[in-house]
């Protein structure tokens, strides 16, 4: 059961950015001050990552914990109203990241997640790794910090 009327909770999900979120802006602006240069949303790639980097041939995916359905994570819960409807949502969501970062990858692409639990746990330490997987060899990287201790899997 909700606690809000469904016109204050249509209000407030409208309210809901799916682009220039403040994890993917925190990004952006490390990234800049750090030199790199990107395109931000490029319809031309699949699943338009929030950042591409020509140069490094390399693409940024800033994923939200709820959203993106990030297991273990503080940040991700079940929405205790209409779990039917969150989990196919989310669910399809963690689908479509899949085929993009592989339809990404078979066109020379690497591809980099850096989820916001990295970003609002150790900010400078996700960042500095972030910077770092750029410029290295991986293929695909993930950055987490769903327990407060700070994950990288790379491949």
């Amino acid at each position: 059961m909700d606690n809000v009327d469904a016109s204050v909770r249509s209000r407030m999900m409208s309210g809901i950015r799916g682009r220039d979120t403040k994890p993917e802006m925190v990004v952006r602006r490390y990234l800049h001050s750090k030199g790199f240069r990107f395109r931000v949303h490029r319809r031309d790639l699949p699943g338009k990552p929030d950042l591409a980097l020509p140069k490094w041939k390399s693409a940024i995916m800033v994923h939200g914990c709820f959203w993106h359905g990030h297991e273990r994570c503080r940040y991700f819960r079940m929405p205790a109203s209409h779990t039917d409807f969150w989990s196919a949502k989310i669910a399809a969501n963690v689908v479509r990241d899949f085929a993009a970062a592989e339809a990404l990858r078979s066109l020379g692409w690497r591809v980099l997640v850096i989820w916001e639990c990295a970003i609002r746990a150790h900010p400078e330490a996700a960042l500095h790794v972030l910077q770092a997987q750029i410029r290295g060899q991986a293929t695909c990287v993930e950055i987490a910090a769903p327990r407060d201790q700070l994950e990288v899997k790379a491949e």
